[in-house]
C-alpha cells in the first residue's frame, strides 16, 4: 500500500516568530544593499549631467538617472514594508512573553497556594490563642514569684500605715524648720561641753599675777616671834 499511495510525510513544525524575523531582517539587509548600489549609480549619473551640455547625450543620462531613481524607490518600498512585518513580529513575540510569563507567574501563585494551604492545616488559630493565654498566666505566676521572693522577713505585718505617716510628716516638718537645710538626725553627733555642764570659771587671759611676798617677822633672842610693844604696854 505504501508503494501505491506513498508513505506519508512528516509535516514540518511551523516557524518561529524569531525564525520569520531572522528571516526577515536578511531580505531588509539584501534591499538595503541595492539601495546603496543604487544610490551610487545615481550619485554618478549626477556628475554626468553636470559635465555634459544640453542636448541629446543629457537627456539619456537624464532618462537612466530616472531609471534608477524609480527602482530605488520601489526598493524603498520594500524596505519599509519588511520593516513594518518585523515591526508587527516584535510585538507579536512581546506579547507571546508576557504570556509566557503570566503562565509561569500563575504556576508559582498555584503552587504557592498549595503550600501555603498545608501549612495553614498544621497552624490553628486556637492553637495560638491558647498559647498566648498559657505565656500571660506562666508571665503572672512568674510574678508572683518574684514579689514573694523579694519580701522582707524582718517587716512586721501589722505596721500601722497611719502611725508611719504621722511619722513622715513629723520629719518633713523637721526638714523645713532647719535653718541649714540639713534635719536633726542627719546632723553629726557633738561632743558633751564638759566645762559647760560643770560650771567652771573661765582660764584668765594673758600673764597670771604674782602674789605678793610676805614681810619677814622680827624674832627675839629665843627665837620666838617677837611681841610688838604697844602690846606689851597694854
Amino acid at each position: 500500500m505504501k508503494r501505491i499511495f506513498g508513505a506519508k510525510k512528516d509535516k514540518e513544525p511551523p516557524p518561529s516568530i524569531n525564525d520569520a524575523s531572522d528571516r526577515i531582517n536578511k531580505r531588509g539587509e539584501n534591499v538595503d544593499e541595492k539601495i546603496k548600489k543604487l544610490d551610487a549609480e545615481l550619485a554618478r549619473y549626477k556628475e554626468q549631467i553636470k559635465r555634459t551640455r544640453p542636448g541629446p547625450a543629457q537627456e539619456a543620462v537624464k532618462a537612466r538617472a530616472m531609471r534608477v531613481l524609480k527602482q530605488k524607490r520601489m526598493y524603498e518600498g520594500q524596505r519599509d514594508m519588511l520593516y513594518n512585518q518585523t515591526f508587527n513580529l516584535d510585538q507579536v513575540a512581546f506579547a507571546a512573553e508576557g504570556l509566557k510569563d503570566a503562565q509561569q507567574t500563575m504556576s508559582a501563585l498555584k503552587s504557592a497556594n498549595k503550600e501555603l494551604k498545608g501549612m495553614m492545616k498544621t497552624v490553628k488559630i486556637q492553637d495560638i490563642d491558647n498559647l498566648q493565654d498559657e505565656m500571660m498566666d506562666l508571665m503572672d505566676v512568674s510574678s508572683e514569684i518574684q514579689e514573694t521572693l523579694g519580701r522582707s522577713y524582718n517587716v512586721p505585718d501589722d505596721i500601722d500605715e497611719e502611725e508611719l505617716m504621722g511619722e513622715l510628716d513629723a520629719l518633713e516638718a523637721d526638714m523645713d524648720t532647719e535653718a541649714d537645710g540639713v534635719p536633726t538626725y542627719l546632723q553629726p553627733d557633738k561632743e558633751p561641753d564638759v566645762e559647760a555642764e560643770l560650771d567652771l570659771p573661765a582660764a584668765p587671759s594673758g600673764h597670771a599675777a604674782v602674789p605678793p611676798r610676805p614681810t619677814p617677822q622680827a624674832e627675839d633672842e629665843l627665837g620666838l616671834p617677837a611681841v610688838p610693844r604697844a602690846s606689851l604696854r597694854g
